[in-house]
C-alpha cells in the first residue's frame, strides 16, 4: 500500500464543504420523519417536533488527492491517519467514497504563450452515523 499522506494531500475546505461536514441536520429529520410515517402509518393528526440525536447526523468530508488514487486506496488512507492512536471503538469508518476529476484551466503568460494549471482530483468521503473528524482543518 502507498503512503497515506502521499493519497490525501490536503483537506479542501469551501464554504459547501464546510456545510457538509457540519452534517445534513434536514435530511436526518427527514430520515427520522420516515420511519415514524412507516411505523404509525400514514395517520393525519397532530404534527410532532422532531428532534435530531448527534448521532444520527452523516457527515461528509472533501480531501484534495492524488489524481492516480483509487476509492479503495482514498478509503484506506483516511482510516489510516485518523484512526492513527486511536483504540478500537473510538475509530472512524468510512461509508463510501465519491470521487471528482478537475481538469486544470488555461492560463496564459504575456499574449503567445499558452499552458494549462495541472488537473486534480478531489474526493468526498462519507463517515458512519454519528462520527466526526475532530482535526480536519475547520
Amino acid at each position: 500500500m502507498k503512503n497515506p499522506h502521499d493519497i490525501i494531500i490536503q483537506p479542501h475546505i469551501t464554504e459547501k464543504a464546510v456545510a457538509l461536514s457540519y452534517g445534513d441536520e434536514r435530511g436526518a429529520l427527514l430520515r427520522k420523519k420516515h420511519e415514524l410515517d412507516a411505523k404509525q402509518g400514514k395517520k393525519k393528526g397532530k404534527a410532532e417536533k422532531l428532534t435530531v440525536d448527534e448521532d444520527q447526523i452523516v457527515r461528509k468530508y472533501t480531501f484534495i488527492v492524488a489524481t492516480d488514487a483509487n476509492k479503495i486506496e482514498i478509503k484506506a488512507a483516511v482510516e489510516a491517519i485518523y484512526n492513527e492512536g486511536k483504540k478500537a471503538d473510538q475509530a472512524i469508518s468510512v461509508t463510501s467514497v465519491r470521487t471528482i476529476k478537475v481538469p486544470g484551466k488555461m492560463r496564459r503568460r504575456g499574449t503567445r504563450k499558452g499552458g494549462h494549471a495541472p488537473d486534480r482530483k478531489k474526493a468526498v468521503v462519507t463517515l458512519a452515523k454519528g462520527q466526526i473528524l475532530e482535526d480536519y482543518g475547520v
